[in-house]
């Protein structure tokens, strides 16, 4: 399975990206193709989707998309192409939010959930995602983590700052950001 493909956006569509790397193109589905301007270099986070007849890439800007996405298709009658738009709409708190308090509302609107769909989605969902929602929020700082770690900073104070540190930010401003908060104290 592939992780990410890191390249140069070489086409946008309505519906997906083609994104070179290595001199192969790759045409990836995505769920807003907007957000990628082409001759940019972009890290997209890959779904491989295999069936007798087509093999399909579904991209994701975050590991956290990709991970929501992986747990949304496994819902009995979610298919990707429905989940696609769920994981990429929003943002993947505002989709778990929705799940955890049951908001029928928020998950109608997107294409094809209707009600029983959005009941099926909160069913089979609905606990799993509470325990893990930490999990979704904070996996992008686990190489800050790492490298705090090698600093001598003890778990627990690591913890205690990891909120307040910017996970969209690159890891040298992560790295200063919590050092900041740390030597703060």
């Amino acid at each position: 399975m592939y992780n990410y493909i890191k390249g140069i956006i070489t086409e946008v569509t309505s519906s997906y990206v083609v994104i070179e790397n290595q001199n192969i193109g790759y045409q990836i589905n995505v769920g807003n193709p907007y957000i990628y301007k082409e001759n940019d270099m972009y890290t997209i986070y890959i779904y491989n989707h295999i069936r007798e007849d087509e093999h399909t890439l579904f991209g994701f800007k975050s590991k956290e998309e990709r991970n929501l996405f992986l747990k949304l298709i496994n819902v009995k009658g979610l298919g990707p192409k429905m989940a696609l738009p769920m994981v990429s709409a929003g943002s993947v708190n505002d989709l778990l939010d929705a799940i955890s308090q049951e908001n029928l509302v928020y998950l109608t609107k997107f294409p094809k959930i209707g009600d029983k769909l959005a009941r099926q989605i909160i069913l089979d969902l609905k606990g799993k995602l509470a325990d893990h929602q930490d999990l979704f929020a904070a996996s992008d700082l686990t190489e800050l983590v790492a490298v705090l770690e090698s600093l001598g900073y003890k778990k627990a104070d690591i913890n205690k700052i990891l909120p307040k540190v910017d996970a969209t930010k690159s890891l040298e401003n992560q790295v200063k950001e919590a050092l900041r908060l740390l030597l703060s104290k």
